[in-house]
């Protein structure tokens, strides 16, 4: 099990990550009215939804996902904050189900980072 441990915490954020491009790439009107109301609609919905398929690539290779849990950090702390300030907890009746998410992406990619910390440019050398 602990062989499998790092794939399955690289995997679940990818997956989250990746289910939700779909809306942001088709315009739903959930996705819409979110980056309306936080004002970053069209070009922020289809600019972090490109970063967040980066990031989503990157965390499913060993190798490079230290680099995919950095980068879905930074994109999901700001979904998290835009939750906790615009937009609120509940989205159009969602009952918390996108900020979970969101928490669900912020929490497992902090742990690959974690796992992975080894592998951080300039500062990855303190952890050995």
């Amino acid at each position: 099990m602990k062989k499998y441990l790092p794939v399955i915490f690289r995997i679940i954020p990818a997956l989250i990550l990746l289910q939700t491009l779909y809306f942001k790439f088709t315009g739903s009107p959930e996705s819409v009215y979110i980056f309306t109301q936080v004002g970053l609609e069209p070009v922020g919905r289809i600019g972090i939804g490109i970063v967040e398929l980066i990031a989503a690539v990157l965390l499913l290779f060993p190798r490079t996902a230290w680099l995919g849990s950095l980068i879905a950090l930074g994109i999901i702390s700001g979904a998290i904050m835009m939750h906790l300030t615009d937009l609120g907890i509940e989205v159009q009746g969602d009952g918390g189900y996108l900020f979970a998410l969101a928490i669900l992406v912020w929490i497992f990619s902090a742990v690959v980072l974690w796992m992975n910390k080894t592998k951080l440019p300039i500062v990855g050398s303190r952890f050995n």
